[in-house]
């Protein structure tokens, strides 16, 4: 439920975006959002191994379909818009895509060094793109030289770095790590200028203010702060999330600023004053993307949900009932099927049982039994599936899961599941073998057995 506090925003232009309140069509939780800063579109990332270009609606308040960006091989984490109409995502693969938002196609491909990245920046002048690796490493493309490609690499970290920020002049470069370091570096050189702070904490999001002075961020340990880039002071400490800070946001006048935290809970901040302007509370789970709509009086945010939600700041609604379904399709836990139970925590996110299948990350296991690995037609498929020569049954389904698709399917995108009792093997093949039946047998009743 929305929750209102003191210091209500002051609003003299329309409510909120022309947006809709959600925006449905990722096949997974969503991972991020961001929208043009001088346009009207808008990228989501999905754990679907997607990004989604959308077009604001037009004057008619029609939506059309988005544009689907394809080409990862595991969970799409973060993306930004470049000049040229490109857009730049990074994801679990490793991977740094350039996109040519024209025609949907792959313009670069940066292959990275094997672990996921989870957030990337863009330079003011949006030549240069800034990546947060698992490598305990930062990254940084240029891409405007003669050969676009990876130009530095800012390995002072002694731990996972989960976010990057470009100074407002494009000169410097901050990194935000688990071991807890926020750090600078030149970006002319690629060098290690200094450690700004340590917080203790891992630190999971940085943001550069638009003074050119200060760094927005949020740590693990649901501490959100404002820190002075040249003293390395901490100017404002803002009221702390009770579970890890996972995103922050400034809007595109730099006059508000919003963080989102495990707990659910979104707060909204006047950026001259750190006043809290409005809080909001989703029950349903985290928020691990965040952005202003232009007119920074809503707020896009994205979490467990296949969609993203809309919410008004200002002016406040009396009531904001949250559409969401929940227990999620991956949190069930009332049946009495022990197959079912596993589906749902293990393979629900990325598959679907119908026929339609969804846009989810792997294709749909409807009819599953007996087809050849790789063949469903419509699905984008990894080489290694495609040269795969077996077909689906009792046997190798269970195999999959007793060691693992990096030993029946290597180089696929499968991610790494494993059920290491053998009777939840068997409950989960008997549960999919019934529920991905193109002809269910009757029972004496005549009905279809479900």
């Amino acid at each position: 439920m929305a929750l209102p506090v003191a210091g209500l925003l002051t609003v003299t232009g329309p409510a909120a975006a022309d947006w809709p309140d959600r925006l449905v069509g990722h096949g997974g939780p969503v991972k991020s959002v961001v929208l043009e800063r001088d346009g009207d579109r808008l990228l989501s990332t999905s754990f679907d191994y997607t990004a989604l270009l959308w077009q604001e609606p037009d004057a008619h308040g029609k939506l059309s379909d988005p544009l689907r960006l394809t080409g990862h091989n595991a969970a799409v984490n973060d993306a930004a818009f470049l000049p040229g109409n490109r857009a730049v995502t990074v994801a679990d693969d490793s991977d740094v895509i350039v996109w040519d938002l024209a025609t949907g196609t792959i313009q670069h491909r940066f292959p990275g060094r094997g672990e996921k990245v989870l957030s990337l920046a863009v330079s003011p002048t949006g030549r240069h793109v800034a990546i947060a690796s698992w490598e305990n490493e930062a990254r940084i493309y240029d891409l405007e030289a003669t050969e676009p490609g990876l130009v530095a690499t800012l390995d002072a970290h002694r731990g996972n770095v989960n976010a990057v920020a470009f100074s407002t002049s494009g000169k410097k470069v901050f990194t935000a790590s688990y071991d807890g370091g926020i750090r600078q570096f030149d970006l002319a050189s690629g060098s290690f200028e200094r450690e700004l702070v340590n917080l203790g904490w891992g630190v999971n999001a940085l943001k550069a203010l638009p003074d050119g002075r200060s760094l927005l961020f949020g740590v693990t340990d649901g501490k959100v702060g404002v820190l002075d880039i040249e003293t390395g002071a901490e100017t404002k400490v803002l009221p702390a999330h009770s579970r890890p800070v996972l995103s922050l946001a400034i809007s595109q006048d730099g006059k508000r600023a919003a963080s989102g935290g495990g707990d659910g809970v979104i707060r909204v901040f006047d950026t001259e004053t750190w006043e809290l302007l409005e809080e909001f509370q989703n029950p349903y789970g985290p928020v691990w993307g965040l952005a202003f709509t232009h007119s920074g009086h809503a707020l896009f945010y994205a979490g467990l949900d296949d969609e993203l939600h809309l919410w008004q700041v200002a002016p406040r609604k009396p009531f904001e009932p949250i559409e969401v379904d929940f227990p999620r399709r991956f949190q069930v836990s009332d049946t009495d099927d022990p197959g079912e139970l596993q589906f749902a925590r293990k393979c629900s996110v990325c598959h679907t049982l119908t026929p339609d299948g969804g846009n989810r990350a792997g294709p749909t296991l409807y009819g599953v039994f007996g087809r050849k690995a790789g063949t469903l037609p419509g699905y984008a498929y990894s080489p290694a599936l495609l040269a795969a020569d077996f077909i689906w049954d009792e046997n190798t389904i269970s195999d999959l899961f007793d060691y693992g698709p990096d030993v029946i399917t290597p180089g696929s995108k499968m991610p790494i599941q494993r059920l290491k009792s053998v009777e939840d093997r068997d409950a989960l093949v008997a549960f999919l073998k019934r529920a991905t039946d193109p002809n269910p047998p009757s029972n004496p009743t005549g009905e279809i057995a479900q």
